[in-house]
């Protein structure tokens, strides 16, 4: 059978009052053999994870910031286009009355004045009554208008 301890007598103890610490909780070590290893942090590694997380986010916001500049741009693009486009036409000899909504074609004439027509350019058969074929327009309600053919891709007739 095994023995119970002895007490111990603490007067009987030496403690060497130079090596003990009056508040040992506030040491910036541990004090006993089972205490939690206390380490100091590292502020520079963790200032540095900090700005990277802050780089991250900050050029994330920009990227966002940045595609919805290029969407407004390629929107004033076609507000601009449009717009150049519906000059032109109010310039072209028209020979009705355009209504909203209705889909007309833009051609130019040899002599270099445009045309608006209510026929298609393959529907004009063998007769090519102009030398090229700039746009098919669609007018909108504000009055300009609407291009479904690029005026850059414009093809001789």
């Amino acid at each position: 059978m095994p023995s119970s301890p002895k007490p111990v007598d603490v007067d009987s103890i030496h403690i060497d009052k130079d090596k003990m610490a009056e508040n040992p909780g506030l040491l910036p070590f541990a004090h006993t053999v089972g205490s939690v290893v206390i380490k100091p942090e590292d502020t520079g590694k963790i200032k540095g994870r900090a700005v990277t997380a802050m780089r991250q986010q900050t050029e994330l916001q920009l990227a966002q910031i940045y595609r919805q500049m290029q969407l407004l741009a390629e929107q004033a693009n076609r507000i601009k286009e449009r717009v150049e486009i519906s000059e032109r036409i109010y310039t072209a000899a028209v020979g009705f009355e355009p209504l909203i909504g209705q889909t007309y074609y833009l051609y130019q004439r040899a002599d270099g004045s445009d045309v608006l027509s209510l026929v298609g350019p393959h529907e004009w058969g063998r007769s090519k009554p102009f030398s090229k074929y700039l746009a098919c327009v669609t007018m909108l309600a504000d009055h300009t208008w609407d291009v479904q053919y690029n005026p850059d891709e414009a093809e001789e007739i």
